[in-house]
């Protein structure tokens, strides 16, 4: 079993602690004793990243019949499976089941003591789970694919050729028709004073930790920040989320965020909404002190660990392109509708070039990417990015999930709207579940079914946001959903009542006339 502090070496992402998992994941998604294939030049694509969006472009153009490389520096399967969605699911889960235990005296079950979390457990549990999956993002399974892997750092020598530079100062030389950036982005932080004079997290080094920090704090309370705020203090942690906007959740509906932040502060989470003026010191002991501004009081707040969860910058170092003629600027790589880069034979995808940063965004622009750069003739069957509708989901508790267009987005875009609303507290599976505070909103065009965009706040509203997503893309209107048979009882009939929502507006006093009649004739008066 190779060592993954061995990996870390060649990579920038550190893989602690070296346990059996991490051993295993490394194993998987950057072997360290790996050796780059001799090229198969020219290649018809080469792909430079091997996150998401670089797997999905590598993998289906290989299936396709293409000659493909595909080049990584860090750790196949990018933010996503190392870094992100993946352990951060796993501690979610893990505290969701500490909630549920600590709730259960609501439903009549009594337990003889408060739950115990042993935090390393959790830590370990996420590590197993990680290396498990991990296999499906790995160098060996590529290479059985017909995808040539290499690792190192990827860059442009010209409009024909790309090195690969290992670790160890070899270079390899790619030939292409045609290539793809999709190398993602990183955790940035933003300018406060006194933050690089003490040592804190972001999500590349939060999932190596080992202790449960008993002080933590967190800096944004975007979908990272306020994930990980609610799962911490649900682990035992004392958390402080400090947000400068006057909501959490500062991009999506306020109605919604303001479900959530009411949970937040049951689950123990210290709020900290107006937070300006932030300064950072170092305190005797290990403790970092978070200093700011909040309705004109100055607070000072002492932590043991600090997350920063806000700040992203796109992995465009290396790659050399301006020698290559792509643009780019601080928010990542330049494409067009159809994700063309400048350079007519370059291609984007994923977090490098795209104002969605989901997994699941990244996977359909790959797609969107493989049909473009290989099977388009011209201007005749190309894609274009702006066709797709990108759901996407908070997993707090309740999570939050969206697609399309919120009430001031169509404000701006001057459409008018009608949004209908159902409450889950008239929604009877919620209301036995013990989650009835939330809603589903859709917003329609005005006089119309068609649906516009969808916000839902539920305990499981990521699961359930595909059905309005369906009816977005195959153009379902509300009244059809209405007329679709859901099982009961189902949190998801809230999205039908909608649809009698919308129905009853039909009901207009000629149509209440016409069906008066129909009636008497039916029965009499």
């Amino acid at each position: 079993m190779a060592d993954a502090s061995t990996t870390a070496e060649n990579a920038l992402i550190q893989l602690t602690p070296s346990d059996e998992h991490n051993q295993q994941l490394a194993e998987n998604v950057h072997p360290p004793q790996w050796q780059n294939p001799t090229a198969k030049n020219p290649y018809h694509l080469v792909v430079i990243g091997a996150g998401t969006a670089g797997l999905v472009t590598a993998a289906g153009a290989a299936g396709l019949g293409a000659r493909v490389a595909l080049i990584e520096r860090e750790l196949m399967g990018g933010d996503c499976l190392n870094v992100g969605c993946v352990p951060s699911k796993g501690l979610i889960r893990a505290a969701r089941v500490a909630a549920t235990v600590g709730d259960a005296e609501r439903y009549g079950v009594n337990l003889p003591g408060a739950a115990d979390v042993d935090f390393a457990a959790v830590m370990q549990r996420m590590r197993r789970l990680r290396a498990q999956i991990s296999p499906n993002d790995s160098a060996q399974r590529f290479t059985e694919l017909g995808v040539d892997v290499y690792f190192g750092q990827g860059s442009f020598g010209n409009d024909k050729v790309i090195h690969v530079k290992q670790t160890g100062g070899s270079t390899s030389e790619l030939e292409y028709k045609k290539a793809v950036i999709a190398t993602g982005a990183r955790a940035s932080a933003p300018s406060i004073p006194g933050l690089n004079s003490v040592e804190h997290l972001t999500n590349e080094s939060l999932f190596s930790l080992t202790e449960l920090p008993k002080r933590f704090g967190i800096i944004g309370s975007g979908p990272i920040g306020s994930e990980m705020a609610q799962t911490f203090a649900r682990l035992g942690s004392k958390v402080f989320l400090f947000e400068r906007a006057g909501q959490i959740l500062p991009r999506e509906d306020a109605d919604a965020a303001q479900i959530v932040q009411e949970q937040f502060r049951r689950d123990g989470v210290n709020v900290m909404l107006d937070s300006e003026d932030m300064r950072i010191a170092a305190q005797s002991g290990g403790a970092i002190r978070v200093s700011v501004m909040r309705n004109g009081k100055s607070h000072d707040v002492d932590v043991d660990k600090l997350l920063v969860a806000v700040g992203r910058a796109p992995n465009t170092d290396g790659l050399n392109l301006e020698a290559v003629g792509v643009d780019y600027s601080p928010q990542g790589v330049t494409v067009n509708d159809r994700l063309q880069t400048t350079n007519p034979r370059i291609f984007a995808a994923g977090d490098i070039c795209s104002q969605y940063k989901f997994t699941h965004a990244a996977d359909f622009q790959a797609r969107i990417v493989i049909q473009n750069a290989l099977f388009a003739l011209g201007p005749f069957g190309k894609k274009r990015a702006s066709s797709l509708n990108v759901p996407w989901a908070t997993y707090t508790s309740p999570e939050i999930a969206h697609v399309g267009m919120y009430a001031n987005d169509a404000q701006e875009a001057a459409l008018e709207i009608d949004t209908f609303i159902q409450h889950f507290s008239d929604v009877d599976r919620a209301i036995l579940d013990g989650q009835d505070e939330g809603f589903v909103k859709v917003h329609v065009r005005k006089g119309t079914d068609r649906i516009v965009g969808a916000t839902i706040v539920a305990e499981n509203a990521g699961d359930m946001i595909s059905e309005l997503t369906i009816a977005m893309d195959h153009g379902i209107g509300l009244s059809k959903i209405g007329a679709s048979i859901h099982p009961y009882p189902t949190q998801a009939e809230a999205i039908r009542k909608l649809g009698d929502q919308f129905n009853r507006t039909k009901l207009t006093p000629m149509s209440k006339r016409l069906l008066n009649f129909l009636r008497k004739i039916n029965v009499g008066r």
